[in-house]
């Protein structure tokens, strides 16, 4: 086992010379005793950290930057030495620099075992200047944002706010996590633009007919309409259990995994007939699925992601009280009857009907766009190659 090395007698003693002047607050010969200890012992972090608070009460912001940034190129993680950091550039009105410096301590904050009161009130103090400059960053994007509206289609729109948000800490970003296939090096974009679905229109047409079909259902569910998670027996509790077995969240299903449902196309023949002319994602086994999605009154359909990449699903909300949002990524949005919307559900996405009336909507599995023809027929061969070699 190899031992820590044994700091130099010179640097032990400077340094106990150092800390007693601090605490009687003789900043000039505590600069002078740490200065000994750091050229003793010049690896020692700590010694650079003690000597950059000596500077820092003499009021020598220079030669405490100069001492942080060497207790830094030891181990730029040191959480303490980052707080020092950002402090020395908020003093000094570096305001952007302070505001990448706290950013860097935020990421450490959750690295601490245990936060005194006296580094949590920093941190408080810390986090609310990094507030006030971002709302006058904000306000400043904002303005951005508004006078290039007009210019940019929607993908620029949507990836040029979303890195403006990101950049002032109003958003996270978000990736794919798939618990089936995964297909390499899709962009991992949170709602697909419309443009790419100019099918939407058609669908959105029938919206009126779809609903009638759907109400002609619920007013006589019957066994059409069931749980949407069914969990296995002895399955261990999580976020769905609630759903578990529960109408909360219904589905109605008119395909699943590739196969009608013949009672419900039978009941809904109007809608049955428009998905077969839509270009839905067909997988022998796999695809498409299209269901009714019924969301009860006060009801959260928990944050969590879909089993692969290569489909979008498409939301035509039906009905839909006021109220009823979707997030999915870092974006939330309404649902508004008779607009529809792709998005890819192999990024978090959660919904949420906070009122007494109930939310449905048509859910329907699409190929994502970004997949050529060439690569669907691709992947529908593996899948059936597969399938008849793994029994």
């Amino acid at each position: 086992m190899s031992q820590i090395p044994t700091p130099p007698q010179e640097a032990v003693t400077a340094n106990a010379e150092g800390m007693a002047a601090i605490r009687a607050g003789d900043a000039t010969t505590a600069i002078a005793a740490f200065t000994r200890a750091t050229q003793a012992d010049p690896g020692a972090l700590a010694l650079w950290r003690n000597l950059a608070h000596a500077y820092r009460l003499a009021g020598d912001d220079k030669l405490e930057g100069t001492a942080l940034d060497r207790a830094l190129s030891i181990d730029r993680l040191d959480f303490g030495t980052q707080l020092r950091k950002a402090q020395l550039l908020q003093r000094q009105n570096q305001e952007q620099a302070a505001l990448q410096a706290w950013n860097n301590v935020r990421q450490l904050v959750d690295r601490q075992p245990q936060l005194s009161p006296q580094v949590e009130a920093e941190l408080a103090a810390g986090m609310a200047y990094c507030e006030s400059l971002q709302i006058r960053l904000g306000a400043a994007a904002d303005s951005v944002l508004a006078a290039g509206k007009g210019k940019w289609d929607e993908t620029e729109q949507r990836r040029i706010k979303a890195f403006v948000d990101r950049a002032l800490g109003r958003r996270t970003v978000y990736h794919n996590e798939c618990a089936g296939l995964y297909y390499p090096f899709l962009p991992a974009d949170e709602y697909f633009d419309r443009k790419h679905f100019p099918w939407l229109d058609k669908l959105e047409a029938h919206t009126a007919e779809i609903r009638a079909e759907l109400e002609g259902i619920l007013a006589d569910p019957g066994e059409a309409v069931r749980p949407y998670v069914r969990m296995e027996e002895g399955s261990p509790p999580s976020e769905w259990s609630t759903l578990d077995h529960s109408l909360d969240w219904g589905a109605c299903f008119l395909w699943e995994y590739g196969v009608a449902n013949q009672p419900v196309h039978e009941r809904c023949p109007r809608t049955a007939a428009l998905l077969d002319r839509l270009p839905l994602l067909r997988i022998p086994g796999r695809g498409p699925s299209a269901f009714f999605s019924i969301l009860k009154p006060h009801s959260h359909i928990p944050p969590h992601t879909g089993v692969t990449n290569m489909r979008a699903i498409i939301h035509l909300p039906l009905i839909v009280p006021e109220g009823c949002w979707f997030r999915v990524g870092g974006e939330t949005r309404l649902w508004r009857e008779g607009e529809a919307f792709a998005f890819d559900d192999t990024i978090d996405h959660e919904a949420m009907n906070p009122t007494a009336e109930r939310r449905a909507i048509l859910i329907i599995d699409a190929w994502n766009p970004h997949i050529s023809e060439p690569e669907r027929q691709a992947i529908c061969d593996y899948i059936v190659a597969a399938d008849s070699t793994l029994r």
